[in-house]
C-alpha cells in the first residue's frame, strides 16, 4: 500500500475516534475576535501597533458599464424571486421560504470565495458561541449519529448524565416525550441543551436492549481544553519502555480557559526534563488565549504579527514566560490548525521548540464574530497573521522540523511513531545540554 492509501486509511481511523462533543464548537477553524459583551479580557502580551506597511499595490475593479446603478440587484429582488416560486414552481413542497433565503445569503459568502468568512444561522450561533468560554449548560455527554439514531458516546466525568444513569452506547429514542427518530446531531444538541436548573427527559435503549425513561438536571459543564493523558494512557518510547522524565500535555483546542488549564497540568508534571505538547487535530480557537498561551514558554521576541486589510500591523510580544528553559517538543499532523499552528510557528521560530510531525493545515486567518438582528452571525475574514519570521501561514502551514510519515504497518500496529521521534528529539537535546554543562 503507498503513503496516500496509508494516510486515508489514517484518516478513516481518526475519523471513528472523534466523537461529536454536545458543545458543537463547530467554529474553531479560525482565530475568533468577539466585540461587546462577549470579548475576552485584553491579553498581556499584545504590546504594540505597528504604523501600517504599505499594502501592496492592487489593480482597482473596472468601473461598471452602466453609471446609473439601474443594472443593480436591489435585495427587495431576493423576495420577489421566493414569491414566484411559491406560486409557480412545479413541486410546491420544494419551495421553503426560509431555507432559500438562507441558500441565498450563502450564495454571497460562495461568491466571496473565502472560506473562513460565513453566515451562522441562530440556532447554530447559539450552540457555539459559548464554547469558546470552555463552558456550557447541558447534561455533560458526547454524542454521534448512528443509524437513525443519536447515540451517547460517553458521558463525561462527574456531570448530570453520568450522575443520572446515562451509559456509553444509549441510543435515545425520545427528548421530552417527541421521537427522536431521524434527528442530526445538531437538533439533538439544541433540544437537550438548556439552562442550568432544567429538567431534560431522555428515553434511552441501553446497550442489553433495556429501555429507560431518565430525568436529567442540567448543569453547567467545565470542558477541559487541555488534558494529560497520553494515548494509551501511558507515555512509551520506540521500545515500549514507560517514560516517566518527560511530561506529555494535550491541547484540544484554545478556550478562555485554557492558559490557566496549561499553568496548572506544567505545575503538576513537577521536576522533568523535557515537555511534549500535542495539538494534533486541535482545529484552534480564541486568539488571545491562544498568544498568551504561547506566552508561557517565551523570555521575549514576537508570538505573531497580524495585518489587516490596510495592511496595519499589530506585533504581539512576548513577555516573561513561565517555562522558558524546558526542552518542548510540539506534536502536530495535517489537522492541525490556526491556533495551534501559531503555538508550534512561535515556539519554532523563537528557538523553544522542536516540531514533529506532518506539515499543519495552514489557516492564518483572524475571524471577526459580528452578531446580525436574527440572532445569526457572520464569521468575516478581517486580518492574515504572519510568523515570528514573517513567514505566511494560510496556505502553506508550519513545516515540522522532524517529518513523520506513517506507514501502513505502523497504523496496523498502532504505532504513534510521531511521538516516538518526539521523545528521541527531547532525549537528545537533554544529553546535549548535559554535555554542554559538564
Amino acid at each position: 500500500m503507498n503513503s496516500n492509501a496509508a494516510r486515508n486509511a489514517l484518516v478513516a481511523v481518526l475519523s471513528a475516534l472523534i466523537g461529536v462533543l454536545l458543545i458543537a464548537a463547530g467554529f474553531l477553524g479560525a482565530f475568533i475576535v468577539f466585540n461587546g459583551d462577549d470579548e475576552p479580557d485584553a491579553a498581556p502580551a499584545i504590546v504594540a501597533e505597528v504604523t501600517a506597511t504599505p499594502a501592496a499595490d492592487t489593480e482597482a475593479p473596472a468601473a461598471a458599464d452602466d453609471p446609473t446603478g439601474e443594472d443593480e440587484i436591489h435585495p427587495r429582488i431576493f423576495t420577489e424571486i421566493v414569491d414566484i416560486l411559491e406560486e409557480d414552481f412545479v413541486e410546491p413542497e420544494r419551495v421553503d421560504r426560509q431555507y432559500l433565503m438562507e441558500g441565498a445569503i450563502q450564495g454571497i459568502f460562495t461568491a466571496l470565495n473565502d472560506p473562513h468568512s460565513t453566515y451562522i444561522d441562530p440556532q447554530t450561533y447559539d450552540i457555539s458561541r459559548n464554547d469558546f468560554r470552555g463552558a456550557f449548560q447541558g447534561i455533560g455527554a458526547t454524542i454521534a449519529q448512528q443509524d437513525n439514531y443519536v447515540v451517547i458516546v460517553r458521558p463525561l466525568p462527574d456531570t448530570p448524565a453520568e450522575r443520572a444513569g446515562i451509559r456509553a452506547g444509549d441510543v435515545i429514542l425520545e427528548v421530552d416525550g417527541e421521537s427522536a427518530e431521524g434527528w442530526s446531531v445538531e437538533k439533538a444538541v439544541l433540544r437537550i441543551r438548556g439552562r442550568t436548573g432544567t429538567t431534560v427527559q431522555l428515553l434511552v435503549r441501553h446497550s442489553d436492549g433495556e429501555e429507560e425513561l431518565i430525568t436529567i438536571t442540567r448543569d453547567e459543564i467545565l470542558v477541559a481544553s487541555v488534558g494529560v493523558a497520553p494515548p494509551g494512557g501511558v507515555l512509551r518510547d520506540s521500545d515500549d519502555n514507560e517514560v516517566t522524565d518527560i511530561a506529555y500535555i494535550r491541547i484540544r483546542t484554545f478556550t478562555a480557559r485554557t492558559p490557566n488549564e496549561l499553568r496548572q497540568a506544567i505545575e503538576a508534571a513537577g521536576d522533568v526534563k523535557g515537555l511534549i505538547i500535542d495539538v494534533r487535530s486541535n482545529p484552534g480557537g480564541l486568539l488571545v488565549e491562544t498568544a498568551q498561551t504561547a506566552d508561557l514558554f517565551l523570555d521575549g521576541g514576537t508570538i505573531l504579527v497580524q495585518v489587516d486589510r490596510d495592511g496595519n500591523e499589530q506585533v504581539y510580544s512576548a513577555q516573561s514566560g513561565m517555562v522558558t528553559d524546558l526542552p518542548v517538543a510540539i506534536v502536530q499532523d495535517e489537522f492541525s490548525a490556526s491556533g495551534s499552528e501559531l503555538l508550534a510557528a512561535a515556539l519554532q521560530e523563537n528557538g523553544r521548540a522542536i516540531v514533529v510531525g506532518a506539515t499543519s493545515f495552514g489557516k492564518g486567518t483572524v475571524s471577526h464574530a459580528r452578531d446580525l438582528s436574527n440572532g445569526g452571525a457572520i464569521y468575516v475574514s478581517i486580518a492574515r497573521w504572519l510568523t515570528p519570521d514573517r513567514n505566511q501561514i494560510e496556505g502553506r502551514g508550519v513545516i515540522p522540523d522532524i517529518e513523520v510519515e506513517l506507514t501502513v504497518e505502523d497504523i496496523e500496529g498502532r504505532r504513534d511513531v510521531a511521538l516516538y521521534r518526539a521523545i528521541d528529539a527531547l532525549r537528545a537535546q537533554v544529553e546535549t545540554q548535559g554535555s554542554a554543562s559538564s
